[in-house]
């Protein structure tokens, strides 16, 4: 008779078990409220982050097209430039073809007037 325990023994046995089951069920369930609100951050995290690398490729994209505007608008800048100095190079170049012009025809006049003489 030493083997067995008391029906009291057995209920008060039965009643930790209970409350032990209890208490890991709901340890269970915050644990599983836990991991369900992780896994939302976690998703959350995902989207910024496949957002940020979105932007940085957005942004990649941006600076090329400035960087290639920005060669446009120097080409541009040159091709004014140079649109800018056509008149002062035909000044130049009319101002030489008149000068020779002027002393091409002194030359004449002189050469004329000293054939004339002799």
């Amino acid at each position: 008779m030493d083997d067995f325990i008391t029906r009291q023994e057995h209920d008060e046995f039965t009643r930790r078990i209970e409350s032990e089951h209890k208490r890991l069920a709901e340890e269970d369930k915050r644990q599983n409220r836990r991991i369900d609100e992780l896994e939302e951050s976690v998703k959350e995290i995902h989207k910024l982050t496949v957002s940020m690398e979105k932007m940085s490729v957005n942004m990649q994209s941006m600076l090329e097209a400035i960087e290639r505007q920005g060669n446009l608008i120097e080409k541009q800048t040159s091709r004014i430039d140079e649109i800018e100095q056509e008149p002062a190079n035909d000044y130049k170049q009319i101002k030489t073809i008149v000068t020779t012009t002027i002393i091409t025809a002194i030359v004449e006049a002189v050469a004329v007037a000293i054939i004339a003489l002799l």
